[in-house]
């Protein structure tokens, strides 16, 4: 796909705030056929833009984790290092989601652990092994105020 116009970005939209939605109420929503829309969909997840679907969980109803937020400074920022870590991150499940940054450290990064023993494990096999890791910060949150992967327009 060349582009995303201004109907896959309503899709987009529609999608982020419910993919559960029936092809055919999206499709009215848009202002397409449901044939028109679904094709415009499956465009949109085979050049990659749509990655996946997922649901969101409330914490408070499921088997509870702990959200672990870890800032990590490398040696260098040279593109090879970059590379070299990237490539490292996405070798892991457990590590969840992988930002890279400006300000006082170079990556985030998000993993969930059921408690501290989870999480020292992911620490001494999986963090501290890392190429090119200098300084890992590690910070446990209490508990998540809001979760939402919707953009929200203002």
């Amino acid at each position: 796909m060349a582009s995303v116009d201004t109907i896959d970005r309503n899709i987009l939209r529609l999608l982020r705030l419910n993919a559960r939605r029936s092809n055919a109420a999206l499709a009215a929503e848009v202002g397409l056929s449901p044939s028109a829309c679904l094709r415009r969909i499956k465009l949109l997840e085979a050049s990659g833009v749509i990655r996946g679907y997922t649901a969101l969980i409330d914490a408070t109803n499921a088997a509870s984790t702990i959200a672990v937020i870890i800032n990590i400074t490398l040696e260098r920022q040279t593109e090879d290092c970059l590379d070299r870590f990237e490539a490292a991150v996405r070798r892991y499940p457990e590590i969840q989601e992988c930002f890279l940054m400006t300000g006082g450290s170079d990556y985030l990064l998000r993993v969930e652990v059921e408690n501290a023993i989870e999480f020292e494990r992911i620490h001494k096999e999986i963090l501290s092994k890392l190429p090119g890791v200098l300084r890992i910060h590690s910070s446990f949150s209490i508990r998540n105020v809001l979760v939402t992967r919707a953009k929200v327009r203002r």
